[in-house]
This record gives structure tokens, C-alpha cells and sequence, in this order.
């Protein structure tokens, strides 16, 4: 772990960890399995760690399933509290997320970020909700009402997003023009099975693509985590074979750090201020935006 001194030699950096998981059947094994890798990150010098979108549970979202209402939580509840305490014993930030019951029969696909205090600094509620073979989320999630923001941490300004809305330019837009540094998606991602051969890299390049995008255009780091393995919710179905390859990438959209795609890993990253700095003047793309002539951003669509 980076020691307080050697901290303060360099504060316009820190250094990130992504969690890449597999995810059993039981929710406590993976709470618990969730603390020892944020123990693991943190020795290995991680400062801010982000779990993967809904690491408590195997993905449910492949059926709609009434009874998958019984995995959610409050926050605070049960995975904010078991991860305060590991926040607070290493000094770390976390991005937990979470399956919010915020009220009776109101749901959220939500993360938490905890700051290096155990306190909770923010909530984030996924705002774009997928609705695809084997991606149930509307039966689920209610969209997000909290905007798009980002969190003063120990550490840096951080902004989340949740796995949908990693496809989304105006969500990385607001969140970056609010001072984010970095971008953190944790998302449960993967192929159908049967798809894989003809269209997996395709659709692995595009995701990977538009985020490395959204690094360039905003002038940040974006870092997405992904959890590994093939699930089944029903075992005669194919399920999700979770393509991993969790990554982290520069404010050029370089990738500086990126796992594989079936192993359980902690990958690190560095996030340093002045390089933000170095990019954005050399590519301006914040001073030269056009913000008198966007109006017809907020229209569903402008054609006829």
C-alpha cells in the first residue's frame, strides 16, 4: 500500500484497481469474496477500487423472475457496511455496487462510493436501462432520478457510471464537464454463446471502442470492470459467457492496463492530473465546443 508520504510527494495522482470477478451462486461468499480482494488491491497500492456492476449475485437479469427481488438492499445495508469497513481499516475509496430496494416495489441498479472514511460520499443510480435477450433490467430497475454527478473523494474527483450507460456520450459528457478525472463503468457484460463465433469480436471492439472515445473527447481516464465466466439462470438456456477484459484507458484513449478475458484478476492504473492537463491543451475539445448550438440534444429525435 502507497504510504502517506509518499502520497503527498505526488498528489495529482493516484492509483485505481479494477476487481475482475467470477460470481458464484451464493450472495455472502461473494460479499465476503468482494472484501478480500479489496484487502488484496489495496496492498498492492490500489487508492480507489471499483467492484463489478452487481458483484453480489450471478447475473439474475437473464429471466424475469419476481423472486430475484430478494438478492436487493438498502444502502446502507449489508455490502456498504461489510466494505466501510475494509475502506476504513486501508484508507481506500471503492465504487460499490449495489441492487438497490430504495422503497417497497422501487428499484435501482445502483453504486455506492465509499469514501477512504467508510462514509458514503454519493449514489449513483444507472439511468440507461437495457432491455435485450438475456438483459431483462426494465422487469427490474427503475431509472435513475440522481443525474449524472461526480464524487469528491480522499483521493480525486470520480464520476460512475453503470454498464448500459457506457454507450451513452452525454452521460460521459456531463459527468466530466461536473470534474471527474475518471470515469469508472462497472459492468456485467458478455456474449451470447451462440453468437460469439460470428459476432464477438465485433461487439467486444465496439464497447471497448466507444469508451476509449469517451476518454478522448472528454480529456479523462475511463476505466470499465467486467466480471468473467459463463452464468445460467436457467440451465437448459446457453446464458452469458462474461468476456472480462476489463480495462483502463488514458485521456487519449491510449489503454494502460487491461486483464484477459476468463481469469480473475486486480489490474492497477495510474491517474495523474497533469496529464489531463497536458491533453486538453493540446486537444482542446472542451474550449472549442459548441455549447450555443446544442440545443436539439435534449429532442428524441430532429427528423421528420
Amino acid at each position: 500500500m502507497r504510504s502517506k508520504s509518499k502520497k503527498t510527494e505526488n498528489p495529482g495522482k493516484f492509483t485505481v484497481g479494477l476487481l475482475q470477478m467470477a460470481v458464484g451462486k451464493d450472495v455472502n461468499d461473494n460479499l465476503r469474496k468482494a472484501v478480500s480482494w479489496i484487502e488484496k488491491a489495496a496492498k498492492k497500492g490500489a487508492e480507489v477500487i471499483c467492484l463489478p456492476e452487481l458483484f453480489r449475485s450471478q447475473y439474475f437479469c437473464q429471466t424475469e423472475d419476481i423472486r430475484n427481488f430478494e438478492l436487493a438492499e438498502t444502502i446502507p445495508g449489508p455490502s456498504t457496511e461489510a466494505i466501510s469497513k475494509v475502506v476504513k481499516k486501508h484508507k481506500v475509496v471503492v465504487v460499490v455496487p449495489v441492487f438497490e430496494k430504495r422503497a417497497m416495489g422501487v428499484y435501482h441498479n445502483s453504486a455506492a462510493i465509499i469514501d477512504s472514511n467508510g462514509q458514503i460520499a454519493g449514489i449513483y443510480r444507472k439511468m440507461h436501462i437495457p432491455d435485450d435477450p438475456a438483459f431483462y433490467e426494465k422487469f427490474y430497475f427503475t431509472p435513475g432520478d440522481l443525474g449524472f454527478n461526480s464524487f469528491k473523494t480522499k483521493y480525486g474527483d470520480i464520476g460512475t457510471l453503470i454498464c448500459w450507460d457506457q454507450w451513452y456520450p452525454e452521460g460521459a459528457r456531463i459527468t466530466a464537464l461536473k470534474g471527474a478525472s475518471i470515469l469508472f463503468y462497472p459492468t456485467a457484460i458478455g456474449w451470447h454463446p451462440h453468437e460469439k463465433a460470428e459476432h464477438g469480436k465485433a461487439q467486444f471492439e465496439s464497447w471497448q471502442t466507444i469508451q476509449r472515445g469517451h476518454a478522448i473527447a472528454n480529456g479523462v481516464y475511463v476505466a470499465a470492470v467486467n466480471r468473467v465466466g459463463l452464468e445460467k439462470q436457467v440451465e437448459k438456456s446457453a446464458g452469458i459467457e462474461f468476456w472480462g477484459q476489463s480495462f483502463v484507458a488514458d485521456p487519449q484513449g491510449v489503454v494502460i492496463a487491461q486483464a484477459s478475458v476468463d481469469k480473475e484478476e486486480i489490474i492497477l492504473a495510474e491517474v495523474d492530473l497533469e496529464r489531463i492537463e497536458y491533453i486538453r491543451q493540446n486537444w482542446p475539445f472542451l474550449r472549442d465546443r459548441r455549447i450555443d448550438a446544442y440545443d436539439g440534444i435534449k429532442e428524441r429525435y430532429l427528423g421528420k
